[in-house]
């Protein structure tokens, strides 16, 4: 007498945009090889190991701090302007850095795309928890400053958890969106670290929100600015919240997130062919 095999049958999915909680739950062990691989790349196959994580920001907060802190000599809100411009870069480099490695994240991976089966969304997420790690080593140089400062550590910093899951979740939209972009315009890797050396600009992570006056709009319209605020604002305790800020950028993280899942569903089927 045979045994019958079991037979796995692959359809698209329907609707505008849905997950499959299931399939990724079944898949959640390949979730964690992918990102602690990624993490011990970072760490272990580097000459400076977890330095790079601190490297990055504390050199930019050196940088900014001469221009725009002692030279240009702009508002940190009675803040000592290495602490200001620190806790703002902590939280931007994170985004940035998600972004990044999100956007190559497919084409880095393509042999195992063009090889075996699994949701192709779990590559760009993965990634992320590399800049996670970056964001938690880079944090406690951001607590060894509040204390040369004197600047209170208040159980406020706990809220900031939050605003980075949030971040992570605007993080998410723009990853799998142009990192499937990518896969078909190979060139978009280029196209966003410039992009994001220009948008550094219109966030408040050099300047307060207080001086960008008639071009306050502009903050508004960028979702990463909200949590930038909220993410300085909860960890200097004393700094005042932009509560409605912080409301847009849910809403078009939300907005995002959508439209990059549904555009990424959209084009996955295809991958193996342009790889």
């Amino acid at each position: 007498m045979k045994s019958m095999g079991t037979t796995t049958i692959i359809e698209p999915r329907r609707g505008f945009v849905s997950i499959d909680l299931k399939e990724l739950l079944r898949y959640r062990e390949l979730f964690f090889i992918l990102a602690i691989r990624d993490i011990k790349v970072r760490y272990k196959q580097t000459i400076f190991g977890g330095l790079w994580a601190i490297a990055q920001p504390f050199l930019t907060m050196i940088i900014f701090s001469f221009f725009f802190g002692s030279l240009a000599k702009i508002p940190s809100e009675n803040f000592p302007y290495p602490v200001f411009s620190y806790s703002g870069l902590l939280l931007w480099i994170f985004f940035s850095n998600s972004v990044n490695v999100a956007t190559s994240s497919l084409i880095n991976d393509a042999r195992l795309i063009s090889k075996i089966y699994f949701p192709r969304i779990i590559l760009p997420i993965s990634t992320m928890f590399v800049s996670l790690v970056d964001y938690g080593v880079a944090g406690i140089v951001l607590l060894g400053m509040m204390r040369y400062y004197q600047i209170a550590i208040t159980p406020k910093i706990l809220l900031s958890v939050g605003i980075l899951l949030l971040t992570m979740l605007l993080s998410s939209g723009l990853g799998l969106f142009f990192s499937a972009l990518n896969v078909r315009y190979r060139d978009i890797k280029y196209v966003i670290p410039f992009f994001f050396q220009l948008l550094i600009f219109v966030t408040p992570v050099i300047y307060p929100v207080s001086v960008s006056g008639k071009f306050r709009w502009l903050l508004f319209l960028n979702p990463i600015s909200g949590y930038i605020e909220g993410h300085r604002a909860l960890w200097l305790g004393s700094y005042p919240v932009e509560w409605t800020m912080v409301g847009v950028s849910v809403v078009l993280t939300i907005i995002i997130f959508i439209i990059g899942l549904a555009y990424f569903q959209s084009v996955e089927r295809y991958f193996a062919d342009y790889i």
